[in-house]
């Protein structure tokens, strides 16, 4: 090393502390963000500057040291700093120490000009280097910790924490939540199923288990607002439509809509038995309602299927009259005939018609039509069978 080089190295370990002085005060004057911080951070950050300029005197005096050398600058920084601002917030950093650097170095010689300027850019790509190593660590654990809430949802095993790991994925859904399942092979697109959700007003939670696709659905806050303003916001079916294209060809099922997402393994298990039995409807929609898969799912023994049909159907109507359950038992016997429903009550068919209309009302189905007419046959079924073994159970014991 030549005597003019080590003289620089000797005056720049001088004025590390001037640097450091001069640098904080620097960050102070221009930075917004450094003084909102806390007194702990704002130290983490002067410690970062500190280690540079001691770095840059290392990497001065032996510039092949420079791939470890400008890794070093960011390995002080607490993990909580690095978490604390972002890439830009460093770059800003980085600036201001620079600039006030070649203020103080760069006039003495054009070897330290030019050095400062070397620095600066290992420097620069270092923060680069370090930041997508973070974003790539967050993205692997965000992957993990979003299958494991899905498949807590699916499985409906949910405990205390189940809230909490929704929100560390950040999670934008606001209210109902509905579960979507189909099938996909392992090329599927889920950045695109993700943009499809969000320009359809909902968030999305993606689990992709072998060949099984689940979307677990929620609308977003905004889109909210927006309906408020007078702009419908889109059904859970309707977003289903949206996101179609990214499954394979096969069943594509919508659970019911429940109150909010830790209430969606319900949604989940509907969906689930949906799928299951979703072929023994010829010509069904793509995608289908799991309620509207009701009679396939209770003849399959889906137990939740047996009590939706009971609770929206076969106890609406007997709780309201009992004139209307047995109009519509009639009716569905006799063929959805009026005129053969109006004989065997002996009432006029106008009658008949008045009662169906209730039925519609009470229930929201509506028995004219072929596939409802088997839904509620499969209620009025799967109730009366529940209810006769109501009565008989305590006498049989």
């Amino acid at each position: 090393m030549d005597r003019t080089k080590q003289q620089e190295l000797a005056w720049l370990k001088t004025i590390t502390g001037e640097l450091s002085t001069r640098i904080i005060t620097r960050l102070d004057e221009t930075l917004p963000w450094y003084g909102n911080m806390p007194p702990s951070r704002r130290s983490a950050v002067g410690l970062v500057a500190q280690t540079g300029i001691a770095s840059f005197i290392q990497w001065y005096e032996d510039p092949s040291s420079t791939p470890w050398i400008a890794s070093d600058v960011f390995s002080a920084a607490p993990r909580e700093l690095l978490r604390s601002i972002s890439l830009q917030e460093t770059l800003q950093l980085i600036r201001v120490v620079v600039s006030v650097v070649e203020e103080r170095v760069t006039p003495r010689s054009e070897a330290l000009r030019e050095a400062v300027l070397h620095y600066s850019r290992d420097v620069a790509f270092a923060a680069a280097d370090v930041y997508a190593r973070a974003a790539e660590a967050r993205g692997l654990w965000d992957a993990r910790l979003e299958a494991l809430v899905v498949d807590s949802i699916l499985t409906g095993e949910s405990d205390d924490e189940l809230p909490s790991r929704i929100a560390a994925l950040g999670w934008h859904g606001e209210g109902e939540a509905a579960v979507l399942v189909g099938t996909a092979d392992r090329s599927v697109d889920v950045d695109q199923l993700r943009r499809t959700a969000r320009h359809a007003g909902a968030d999305v939670l993606v689990g992709l288990q072998g060949t099984r696709l689940v979307l677990v659905l929620g609308r977003v806050e905004a889109h909210t607002r927006d309906a408020e303003n007078g702009a419908e916001p889109l059904s859970f079916l309707d977003i289903a439509g949206r996101l179609a294209d990214g499954f394979s060809d096969g069943p594509l099922v919508l659970g019911p809509a429940v109150e909010n997402l830790v209430d969606a393994s319900r949604s989940a298990r509907a969906a689930l038995a949906g799928v299951a039995v979703a072929r023994s409807w010829r010509h069904s929609p793509r995608p289908v309602l799991a309620d509207d898969l009701l009679p396939e799912r209770a003849l399959a023994g889906d137990g939740l299927a047996r009590r939706t049909l009971i609770e929206q159907v076969y106890e609406p109507l007997s709780a309201h009259s009992g004139e209307l359950l047995e109009t519509l038992w009639c009716y569905l016997d006799n063929g959805r005939s009026l005129e053969a429903t109006a004989r065997e009550l002996f009432v006029h068919p106008n009658t008949v018609r008045y009662r169906l209309k209730k039925v519609s009302e009470v229930i929201g189905w509506n028995a004219t039509g072929a596939r409802e007419a088997l839904i509620l046959q499969s209620a009025l079924i799967v109730g009366s069978i529940a209810q006769q073994r109501g009565r008989t159970g305590p006498a049989t014991k």
